[in-house]
């Protein structure tokens, strides 16, 4: 699809999985540098500190401010490590980073909206092979989880009225892109209920991380297209992915004058 300055394809750039440490300042900054010359917004797919201290959060707040397009981005398991993800959030906020867990933001690009609605996610398998609500206390909490995990995105997305929606997620919602994992661990990648929130609410792409032996490319049973951005998986500082405006929101010709 060739990219055109008329509006009709909003470039997104996506990575996942950066695990930056205290040691890492500077590491993506020459290749981010190209940003703004490839991609419109800037979407990072969670695990963006090693063990989600503080001061890696800070090497992560430095690394994407400043690009010179609209970052956007949700928190991993590995940012979670510390229970410091609140005040990971409001670090990566003060530096004009957005965080979403269960929200949404809106970016708009050439006159046109692109809906981000975004979550951690969580894991519980998928369907036929999955963990359920029921049964010891523990058991019920982390399927509990997954389910109001999965609502969340799917109440987010709903609630957007753009020209394009993406869900962004750290856990994948489905199993294609977990393909080079090993089966067992699946439950622990991903849950097919992001994957119905997904279908049920017009989203042109779903972009994760977290699978770092999985592959890039998916879909939904219901045909949207899935990414798995995890930095492993794309062996680059970011991919870039073009998604159409819907013809319906193209701007019509305006009527040609008579008389």
């Amino acid at each position: 699809m060739n990219i055109s300055d008329d509006g009709a394809v909003v470039r997104l750039a996506a990575v996942g999985d950066v695990h930056l440490g205290e040691d890492s300042t500077g590491l993506l900054r020459p290749a981010l540098a190209e940003l703004p010359d490839c991609a419109d917004v800037l979407l990072l797919a969670g695990d963006l500190t090693r063990h989600g201290t503080l001061d890696e959060a800070r090497v992560v707040a430095v690394e994407f401010s400043d690009l010179g397009v609209p970052v956007i981005a949700v928190l991993g398991n590995h940012d979670h490590h510390s229970d410091a993800q609140d005040e990971i959030t409001a670090l990566l906020t003060d530096h004009g980073i957005t965080v979403l867990e269960g929200g949404a933001t809106t970016v708009t690009v050439r006159g046109r909206t692109l809906g981000v609605a975004g979550t951690k996610g969580f894991g519980g398998g998928f369907a036929g092979k999955c963990a359920s609500v029921f049964g010891e206390r523990i058991m019920r909490e982390f399927a509990s989880h997954t389910v109001g995990m999965a609502d969340a995105l799917r109440e987010s997305l709903a609630g957007l009225d753009t020209d394009i929606r993406v869900a962004l997620t750290h856990y994948s919602p489905v199993s294609d892109t977990l393909h080079g994992e090993p089966r067992e661990i699946y439950p622990f990648l991903g849950s097919y209920l992001l994957g119905e929130a997904i279908d049920c609410c017009g989203v042109q792409l779903a972009v994760h991380g977290h699978a770092h032996a999985g592959t890039e490319r998916g879909t939904t049973p219901g045909g949207i297209r899935v990414r798995n951005v995890a930095q492993p998986v794309i062996r680059s500082a970011f991919a870039v992915y073009d998604l159409a405006v819907p013809a319906r929101t193209r701007p019509q010709p305006e009527p040609a004058a008579h008389g």
